[in-house]
């Protein structure tokens, strides 16, 4: 019998020394999880990488991400599938909000879009400071292009470029499949659809790998392409030939999904994580990084952290 209550305060002492040296939980607890819907370039450049797990270690608040085109990022918002929108689209963002969708937006970061091609250059464009006058000698010159054709960010900003051209544009419908769900999508290009222009329906890392297997031009935005350029073994076989144009630039905003219109999205995480990715400290995370040296995105909420 003292055999079997020494074997218990043993087991007691060691059940106890357990709980103590078992380290403590963030308040919020590691099973919160908040779903986001957010762009194709903010996950292809590795910036949700460095900025997710520092979220979690801060307020034990996990995020599942959904990276799409901002259009799709913006419809899951409005359908409630998500509880958050990280995306490019000022225009659009703005809607969001003024429609009730979000409960509002931040301001987040920036980078720009920049047009990339061949080292061979066959539309001669490479120096050229005008985004509109660059994409009018690609079609001029029957030259290829591959767009991402997905509704995205960087889609909304291809179509208007083509627009401001000059170029004369057909309009055309296309089915996108994503996760088994097919949507129509309408859109512009100039000629040749399927034989000089490509319209992949697919995120900005796939667009720009098919790109470079047509030695196609394609417009990007700088993250991705920095990711794709000198973050990977393998590179890229393609060159920024037109940027630094204001009409290229490229700001992020993150929103809220509003509860008002669907009471079960979990807006109070959702808050936190606008609003720390505002913080000085998130902005100083996005300000330090960095692919190979370059620097990816700017910080709009505390421009001069670092």
């Amino acid at each position: 019998m003292n055999l079997k209550k020494a074997a218990v305060k043993i087991i007691l002492l060691v059940v106890i020394s357990l709980v103590f040296l078992t380290p403590s939980v963030p308040a919020f607890g590691g099973s919160k999880t908040l779903k986001m819907a957010t762009t194709t370039s903010t996950e292809n450049s590795g910036l949700l990488d460095v900025l997710l797990p520092a979220f979690t270690r801060d307020t034990g608040i996990s995020v599942k991400v959904f990276a799409k085109g901002t259009g799709a990022a913006i419809r899951d918002g409005m359908d409630g599938n998500v509880d958050i929108i990280f995306v490019h689209a000022r225009d659009r963002e703005e809607k969001f909000v003024a429609d009730g969708y979000g409960v509002y937006r931040l301001g987040v970061m920036h980078n720009d879009f920049v047009l990339l091609g061949p080292a061979s250059d066959p539309a001669e464009i490479k120096g050229t400071s005008e985004p509109p006058v660059a994409f009018r000698k690609i079609a001029e010159k029957g030259a290829k292009f591959v767009s991402r054709g997905d509704d995205s960010g960087t889609h909304i900003k291809e179509q208007a470029l083509w627009s401001a051209s000059g170029v004369s544009l057909k309009t055309d419908t296309t089915q996108i499949v994503k996760k088994g769900q097919k949507r129509t999508l309408s859109f512009q290009h100039p000629e040749g659809l399927g034989e000089r222009y490509f319209s992949i329906g697919q995120g900005m890392g796939k667009a720009l790998t098919y790109a470079e297997e047509k030695q196609a031009y394609i417009l990007a935005d700088r993250g991705t392409y920095l990711k794709y350029k000198f973050g990977r073994k393998q590179g890229l076989d393609l060159e920024i030939l037109c940027g630094g144009d204001p009409n290229l630039y490229n700001p992020y905003g993150i929103i809220p999904v509003n509860p008002a219109r669907h009471p079960h999205v979990r807006f109070e995480w959702a808050d936190i994580f606008a609003r720390w990715l505002v913080s000085p400290k998130a902005q100083a995370l996005i300000a330090g990084y960095r692919i190979q040296g370059h620097q990816a995105f700017f910080p709009d909420a505390s421009p001069d952290a670092k």
